[in-house]
């Protein structure tokens, strides 16, 4: 971290935060931090619009982050309304979840102009957008004139003095590599596959579905829908130290071929292009959060839902606690911003993490998955809708336990974007 720094051939900035890596979580900060009228600068090694591997499913959670952040939905051509989800249990019974109509609880939105559309915004407010510019190094300097140390981030062809730095550069963050708190070995506890499928004519082309497959348990597979009759499909399972990357090549090729998922899609389904893996992270309570005047958020921050392998609200989530940390301690006091965050981040997600973990548990056998879709089958109209809401992340899973997050209105709050005109596309039972 305190290597020398060379000054030839780059451009020299100043600014108050410097975000590095600019998904949600990164954005989100930036947008923030404009707000607030703080200087920033945002450097990413990709130029945007890139595509994200990734499901593309918003829950609850990300929507509301999103409404706060002013995103406008129809900045996102392919946004896509979901209206509730069919659920299929290893041993076949498939139960209908429905969500409320009162705003938006569930949506898709390709990552390739979901997270350009969040970058477009934060340029809007005024941040310095630097696509294409990847991150090398970060220095440590002593005091500067007014007593406070600053550090230079060095990236292709910038070196820049900024007071913070947001790190929202992905679970193998070369920024926590660079200051020496790389997590060595870590290769997350979920992994995905994902394609993109056209001609999608069955009633996946309209509905969401997961699959508890009894060979994906723990873990499960997916149809998410896109406008023009595509949709986004894969499946993601637990590390467990047996599945091979090649035996979830041959899986995936498997699954494509099952009666009940080809009935989903229509016979007549195209796959575009190739499948794309990845690894996600879930580990935010042993995660090192803080570093200096470093904040590390989204996947850098192991943010990701344990139980589902969701990331996108939690990411959006800590990159807006990561900003207003730093907007509440002032330039002055970055030991202050530190345990803002740290705090926000434990009383936001540290309990959720720790209930999604034990839920979990019940999900990674079949008969577990087969007893809890069960339950929800029996549990009635009004059981299955607020099913659905917890599964979308309506309310924080763990707030029964957590008092200092009660509210009066608790699964009873409308949706995200309640008061613009939503138009859910209708289940079937």
């Amino acid at each position: 971290m305190n290597a020398p720094v060379s000054t030839s051939h780059r451009e020299r900035l100043t600014a108050d935060v410097v975000v590095v890596g600019l998904g949600p979580a990164g954005s989100a900060a930036a947008i923030e931090l404009r707000r607030a009228g703080r200087s920033v600068i945002g450097i990413d090694k990709a130029v945007f619009p890139r595509d994200k591997c990734c499901g593309d499913g918003l829950t609850t959670l990300g929507l509301r982050e999103l409404e706060h952040l002013g995103l406008d939905r129809s900045s996102i051509p392919d946004w896509f309304e979901v209206g509730g989800a069919a659920i299929r249990s290893p041993s076949g019974r498939e139960v209908f979840v429905p969500l409320p109509t009162t705003g938006s609880y569930a949506a898709v939105a390709p990552r390739l102009q979901l997270d350009d559309a969040l970058v477009r915004l934060a340029r809007d407010l005024g941040a310095d957008i630097r696509d294409g510019h990847a991150f090398e190094r970060i220095h440590e300097h002593a005091d500067d004139v007014d007593g406070v140390g600053r550090v230079t981030v060095v990236a292709d062809g910038l070196e820049i003095d900024p007071r913070y730095v947001v790190a929202a550069d992905g679970m193998w963050s070369p920024v926590r590599k660079s200051i020496g708190a790389n997590e060595g070995g870590y290769l997350g506890e979920w992994h995905g596959f994902r394609q993109y499928a056209r001609n999608v004519t069955g009633p996946a082309s309209q509905q969401l579905y997961v699959w508890f497959e009894p060979d994906l348990v723990p873990g499960y597979a997916w149809s998410f829908p896109l406008p023009s009759g595509r949709a986004n499909i894969g499946f993601g399972v637990l590390r467990d130290g047996d599945r091979r990357i090649q035996d979830m090549k041959q899986l995936w090729t498997d699954l494509l071929t099952r009666p009940h998922v080809v009935e989903a899609l229509g016979d007549g389904f195209e796959l575009e292009d190739r499948h794309t893996a990845w690894p996600i992270p879930a580990r935010v309570d042993e995660a090192t959060l803080t570093a200096g005047r470093v904040l590390f958020t989204g996947d850098a921050a192991m943010a990701t839902d344990v139980m589902t392998g969701e990331g996108i609200g939690q990411a959006l989530l800590t990159g807006r606690l990561a900003a207003e940390a730093i907007v509440a301690a002032g330039a002055l006091q970055p030991d202050v911003a530190a345990a803002i965050y740290r705090a926000e981040v434990d009383h936001h997600l540290f309990a959720d993490h720790r209930m999604s973990r034990a839920l979990g548990s019940v999900l990674e056998t079949s008969w577990g998955a087969r007893g809890a879709i069960r339950i929800v089958a029996a549990s009635g109209e009004w059981g299955r809708r607020n099913f659905a809401r917890w599964m979308f992340e309506d309310e924080p899973r763990a707030l029964v336990f957590t008092p200092s997050r009660w509210h009066r209105h608790f699964l009873a709050r409308p949706g995200a974007y309640a008061t613009q005109p939503v138009t859910p596309v209708p289940g079937t039972a």
